[in-house]
């Protein structure tokens, strides 16, 4: 790999560190406002929504100018989301912030890959970022669970290094935030340090009809073309069912588990380490042209996601969540891969990585929307479980009939590496 591909890892394991822990002291601060249950998950949803709304514009802006310079603008938004939380601004919108700031940094951090990288080193690349987002995503848990702690909190309320003037830090919230507010400055460290590939993409304009008319036109071609739909429509289904996954573990930790958020949060790095595992298996078994015959893994993981149900002990919790990690991590990476490698071939990286998050997060969007909805009618977190992995399953069962009917007629995988 060349030098600055370890430099864009860095940027990346350190901003996605501060958006995990940031997601656990959000959840804390609602708590500490007395929210309601059901708001809990629309976090995700208020961070998610701007990669939706936003998606026929982040593209463009994304590879209107050198990525690194993108990423480093991009992380400050996420800082300005973080301190809003400061001045008593809802944790919805402040968090809202944030992940406006994280929908127009992904476009960057992905499609600086296709421009550094040739095609069959794609889903060694994605094993790395994967691996290493994964493992902020562990870290991020972990640091935000710690940080909210009453040992930690107490241990962070009392260092004063202003004796002399109010900072208005007072919970454990707020401690946690000025933590990982030092993270986001770390990330935009390395940020500008990022190598200008050389890459430059014809202007497409500031006009927004003729931004979202392009993007309506790109959308069409990704989901018409016979590989790229199949590997949307997984890393679509993924994400969505990735994000619902981890508000229902925290759920689930509670009623079944008996364990507080600090613990809870714990249990999501357990499954994020299974994912880490899994995509460095698939990073070094899988080579892009193979890359569509992991799709009956997902299969496999929505049905092991219902033995939750069946679990009532922890050490039974910790290798079951590891495995379902495991089962995620090897089916996407290579997914992931192929689909960057086709939005390449058929249009510009950030245009392309900017349409995957538009699919990804509006399922993101609709998947949580209905788990909150489950949880405001009370539904047993159980049932939630067994509908939430049955969709999983039949889902990925429909999307492996349909790629079938395309291998059969039109031979797709002769095609994966060829522009």
């Amino acid at each position: 790999m060349k030098p600055g591909f370890y430099t864009i890892m860095a940027a990346q394991f350190f901003s996605s560190l501060a958006d995990n822990a940031l997601l656990i002291a959000a959840i804390a601060l609602l708590l500490q406002i007395q929210a309601p249950e059901w708001m809990t998950p629309l976090l995700k949803l208020f961070f998610v929504v701007s990669y939706v709304v936003l998606a026929p514009y982040v593209g463009p802006f994304a590879d209107s100018m050198p990525k690194g310079r993108v990423m480093f603008i991009t992380n400050t938004i996420k800082v300005l989301g973080c301190l809003l939380m400061f001045y008593h601004v809802h944790p919805l919108a402040a968090y809202a912030l944030v992940g406006l700031g994280a929908a127009a940094y992904s476009p960057a951090k992905y499609g600086i890959l296709t421009e550094l990288l040739p095609a069959e080193k794609l889903v060694v690349a994605n094993g790395w970022i994967e691996g290493l987002t994964v493992g902020s995503i562990i870290a991020g848990t972990f640091v935000g669970g710690a940080l909210i702690s009453p040992t930690v909190s107490s241990m962070l309320l009392a260092i004063d290094p202003l004796p002399h003037l109010d900072t208005g830090i007072d919970t454990a919230p707020e401690a946690a935030m000025v933590v990982i507010i030092g993270l986001y400055v770390i990330a935009a460290i390395f940020n500008l340090r990022i190598p200008d590939t050389g890459a430059r993409y014809s202007k497409s304009g500031i006009h927004p009809i003729v931004l979202l008319n392009q993007f309506r036109r790109c959308l069409w071609i990704l989901w018409q073309d016979r590989l790229g739909q199949i590997s949307l429509a997984v890393t679509t289904l993924f994400w969505g069912a990735g994000a619902t996954l981890q508000f229902i573990v925290l759920k689930w930790a509670e009623t079944a588990l008996g364990m507080p958020l600090n613990q809870g949060a714990l249990l999501q790095g357990i499954c994020a380490i299974g994912v880490a595992a899994g995509a460095m298996v698939a990073a070094k078994a899988i080579p892009l042209k193979k890359s569509l015959r992991v799709i009956l893994v997902g299969v496999a993981m929505g049905v092991v996601v219902m033995v939750m149900t069946l679990v009532t002990d922890k050490w039974i919790a910790f290798p079951l969540l590891i495995v379902i990690g495991g089962l995620s991590g090897f089916f996407v990476v290579p997914m992931n891969a192929l689909l960057q490698h086709r939005g390449h071939v058929l249009m510009s990286a950030g245009m392309s990585i900017a349409i995957q998050n538009f699919n990804e997060n509006l399922s993101v969007l609709t998947m949580l929307g209905l788990y909150a909805l489950l949880i405001h009618l009370n539904f047993h977190v159980n049932t939630v479980i067994i509908l939430f992995g049955s969709f999983v399953t039949v889902a990925m069962v429909l999307v492996f009939i349909r790629h079938r009917h395309n291998q059969t007629h039109f031979n797709v995988e002769s095609q994966i590496g060829h522009e």
